[in-house]
């Protein structure tokens, strides 16, 4: 009964797999798999039941079982030791897997790593080679290969790889038998008939390109592999090996260590596992390590920094301090990687403060010396002795050091507000750079009086030139306060700035150094500044001369002396080469020739000033030119790489010139130029055409055209209604109107200032009004325009006088009776003045047309004869306006006329009638 029951469950049983809901198939597998695995323990399952069940269902069956078999407590002993079979064989299995797994596992290198790689891509290349495929090989995409340029794939892996050891061997073969068979391959296609297809054959060609440029940089070892193939690459292998046997360690880790390290008990160890010991032999060592590193990708530079602050702590000998604070301040200065960034303070002082250690290191130590020319010292073992009566060379450049301090200087300024008291804080650190520089500049001579070092001089005009730099562009001029307004009385004397920032510096200098170029103790600017420009004048040449002229030049300008200064820039002939040179020389050059401009405003030239402006102020473009800001227009197809050089050669805030007092300046000298001239043309068509200022003319047309004026708010508008009071004669209103401009004040002396601009005004108004009021007056007064304009009867008459020979105004002066007898001459009425003015024209274009035949028929002979003549009269007949030609047999018959220049000069295709 019992075996008929369990045959009807066995029958029944598929159909109920099959017919089950999916939600419900793990609940019936679960009773079904612990039916079966009762059954197994008396008889074998069928073969049909085994069809029905994959190997993961009878793994789920049997985790299944397990859960049942814990909870039920029904369950027989023998299922209970079943089940524990179970697990027992699967703990078994996953012990087994992870023992293997263990022995599998195999830490690798990243020199291991990319040698696979490189070991990968030789194998695609010998595939390709085998079926002669070499746009895979090249730089073709293929279906097959996801990179396709193999041949620059292993390359670019190599790269890599030879970073940390010697060039592969496997590359060295895959190359060498890479180009092998291109040359076999070349060599068949020329005697084979059958042509390879397009794809193959730019692949072969850009292979044949490559490889042999690139075989030339191993042409050593390509030919020891070729000598002996098999010696070569057994040495490669046993090279392998022996790197294969390493033990993998930590580079570097921290360990507990009581005795050795710093207070917390924790040390750093190095590579195998030994702590890592500051010593004066292992300072060579360190440094070469980091030395080699500076550059590259995932590099601790603060870490660096830090071992070797603990360097020159350990260090004895002056060696070794200077090499490590050579290594320390370059290090330094990499911190700041990119254009967009600038040097921190803190970082830019520590810097300057072991700069300056490294000067007292060599000051007191004569023996060492730091030069651009010295050779590497190699041997890390021990360092080097220095024999008696020599000096030990050590690479390194002090020039450089003090540039970049100053370069990072002025980027930290350039990005700092300029109205903040952080940039004030920052500024005050040029008083220490200045230091630094006239401290180097020192160092430098004395290696210069020594012959047989062979300092080159262009180090020393480098740090001269740093060196003026900083002091050019300051006044010296008397500086007033609060208590010196009230006395009267002047606290500063002049040539105080620089005088203050020299005598700081020498009192931080050591007693016994001294310069030759610039003594102690003199420390007035004005001979400083010659001095130093002197100098580079016999020394220097190119840009660094330039510069130097330019900045004496600026600061006789900026110290009133402008004859000096114009004669200087005329003498110089930079206004003619200075498109020749660099963008910064470019800019120092505006610099000055704005400063030029505003001595002579200040000196009461005012012609000189505003022709001197014209070419700044004109151009609308002061910012930029001046380098004072960017100007970001609109349509402007400015790249952002070039806004970015604009940014970097901006000038720091506090040399900068005043852009708003320029402009007043030159609307002011334009306007005393303008005035009496748009007085004069009147309304002379021809005349009218004299501009001096364009800007200015667009201003007051501008201004003219406005219905409904205001009172003025801004410096334009106070010059446009001065202008305009000035053209109608009302000279007090004007002058009230220009000292009204606040901005005056920020000038030297500006009552002095004002004085000679009312003086201005005053004889330009005389000027307008004799310009204006001419043709109404027969016989005019001195005495009446003396009383009328405020001015001394010797200034009119002296006016006056300069207007008559400048045949400015058609009048005599009657010095008897002190008065001024005008001229009627012929006055042409609007239609005669503009026929006049045709008639010129004309005659101007007439002449114009005749100089340019001229230019194009010079040195021709025969400019207007046929190709084809051969006599000289028929070519000359044919210029008379004749149809024929009577130069024999040289004239060419039938003929069009003379007037048509066919082939002639004017033609623009040149034909035969032009010879050489």
């Amino acid at each position: 009964m019992t075996k008929g029951i369990r045959e009807a469950l066995n029958a029944e049983i598929p159909h109920l797999c099959i017919q089950n809901h999916p939600a419900q198939s793990n609940t019936h597998s679960t009773t079904m798999s612990r039916f079966f695995r009762g059954d197994s323990s008396s008889e074998s399952s069928s073969s049909d039941e085994e069809e029905l069940y994959s190997e993961e269902e009878e793994e789920q069956s049997e985790e299944a079982s397990e859960e049942d078999s814990e909870e039920e407590s029904s369950s027989s002993d023998d299922e209970k030791d079943i089940v524990t079979g179970a697990k027992r064989f699967i703990k078994g299995e996953s012990s087994e897997d992870e023992s293997d797994a263990e022995d599998v596992r195999v830490v690798k290198s990243a020199k291991d790593k990319r040698l696979e790689e490189v070991e990968g891509t030789v194998k695609l290349i010998e595939n390709a080679e085998k079926i002669n495929d070499w746009a895979v090989i090249s730089a073709g995409k293929d279906a097959n290969f996801c990179n396709g340029a193999e041949f620059d794939k292993l390359n670019r892996q190599v790269v890599k790889l030879m970073q940390s050891g010697t060039t592969p061997k496997i590359y060295v073969k895959a190359i060498a038998d890479l180009e092998d068979l291109m040359n076999e391959t070349i060599a068949k296609s020329k005697v084979s008939t059958r042509k390879m297809n397009a794809t193959n054959a730019r692949g072969l060609n850009a292979v044949k390109q490559r490889i042999r440029k690139n075989n030339k940089d191993y042409a050593a070892q390509i030919e020891q592999y070729r000598e002996d193939k098999s010696g070569f690459m057994e040495s490669d292998e046993d090279e392998e090996t022996v790197t294969t046997e390493r033990a993998f360690r930590p580079s570097q880790r921290l360990v507990l260590d009581d005795e050795a390290g710093d207070g917390e008990g924790f040390s750093t160890v190095g590579r195998g596992g030994k702590t890592l010991q500051y010593t004066p032999e292992s300072i060579l060592k360190h440094l070469r390590t980091i030395i080699e590193s500076r550059g590259k990708k995932n590099t601790d530079r603060n870490e660096q920094i830090k071992v070797m602050e603990k360097l020159y702590e350990v260090a004895t000998t002056p060696y070794h301090r200077i090499r490590v604070l050579l290594a320390l301040i370059s290090t330094r200065f990499d911190l700041t990687t990119g254009a967009a960034s600038f040097m921190s303070q803190e970082q830019w002082k520590l810097a300057e403060h072991e700069f300056n250690t490294l000067l007292q290191v060599l000051e007191s130590n004569p023996d060492y010396i730091v030069i651009e020319s010295a050779e590497e010292w190699e041997d890390d073992e021990k360092p080097p002795t220095v024999q008696a009566g020599e000096k030990l060379k050590i690479p390194g450049s002090i020039v450089s050091f003090v540039e970049r301090l100053d370069d990072e200087l002025t980027r930290s300024l350039q990005h700092i507000d300029p109205h903040t008291a952080e940039y004030i804080e920052r500024l005050a650190d040029e008083g220490a750079l200045y230091t630094k520089i006239v401290r180097g500049m020192l160092y430098l001579e004395q290696l210069a009086k020594d012959e047989k070092l062979q300092m080159p001089q262009e180090s020393i005009n480098r740090i001269i030139i740093r060196r003026l730099e900083h002091i050019y562009f300051k006044v010296w001029r008397a500086t007033y306060s609060l208590v010196s307004l009230l006395t009267n009385v002047n606290i500063l004397k002049p040539s105080q700035v620089v005088t203050i920032l020299e005598d700081n510096t020498w009192k931080t200098i050591p007693a016994t150094l001294n310069s030759k170029v610039t003594p102690r103790g003199k420390a007035d600017a004005s001979a400083l500044v010659h001095t130093l420009c002197t100098y580079l004048y016999q020394h220097s040449e190119g840009i660094i001369r330039a510069r130097a002229m330019l900045c004496q030049i600026y600061f006789l300008a900026l110290h009133d002396q402008y004859y000096r200064a114009r004669d200087m820039m005329l003498m110089s002939h930079l206004q003619e080469t200075i498109n020749n040179f660099d963008i910064n020389t470019q800019i120092l050059f505006n610099r000055t020739l704005v400063q030029v401009g505003l001595c002579a405003f200040r000196s009461g030239l005012i012609y000189e000033a505003q022709n001197s402006l014209q070419e700044i102020c004109g151009s609308g473009r002061q910012k930029e030119l001046l380098a004072q800001g960017v100007m970001i227009q609109r349509y402007s197809q400015v790249s952002p790489e070039q806004e970015r050089l604009e940014r970097q050669r901006q000038l720091p805030f506090h040399m900068h010139i005043n852009l708003e007092l320029l402009e007043c300046v030159y609307l002011t000298c334009s306007m005393l130029l303008e005035i009496p001239l748009l007085a004069q043309t009147g309304s002379s068509p021809d005349l009218k055409k004299r501009i001096i200022s364009k800007t200015y003319r667009r201003m007051l047309e501008y201004h003219e055209r406005q219905i409904f004026t205001g009172p003025p708010e801004n410096t334009r508008d106070h010059v446009m209604q001065a202008s305009k009071a000035l053209a109608a004669g009302e000279w007090k209103k004007c002058s009230d109107f220009i000292h009204s401009i606040k901005i005056w004040d920020l000038m030297s002396h500006p009552d002095d200032i004002k004085k000679m601009l009312s003086e201005q005004i005053q004889e330009e108004g005389l000027r307008t009004y004799l310009f204006t009021y001419a043709p109404f007056y027969d016989t005019l007064s001195v005495s009446t325009l003396a009383s009328m304009f405020e001015l001394p009867e010797r200034k009119v008459a002296a006016v006056v006088s300069k207007m008559i020979s400048h045949e400015e105004l058609a009048a005599a002066l009657d010095q008897v009776n002190s008065a001024i007898i005008f001229r009627k001459g012929v006055e042409l009425s609007r239609l005669q003045s503009l026929a006049l003015t045709l008639s010129d024209k004309a005659s101007g274009l007439i002449e114009s047309n005749e100089r340019t035949l001229e230019q194009r028929t010079q040195g021709t002979a025969g400019a207007f004869e046929r190709s084809g003549q051969q006599g000289g009269r028929g070519g000359r007949t044919s210029g008379r306006g004749r149809g024929d030609s009577r130069g024999g047999r040289g004239g060419t018959g039938n003929r069009r006329g003379g007037q048509q220049f066919t082939g002639g000069a004017l033609d623009g295709r040149q034909g035969g009638a032009v010879r050489a």
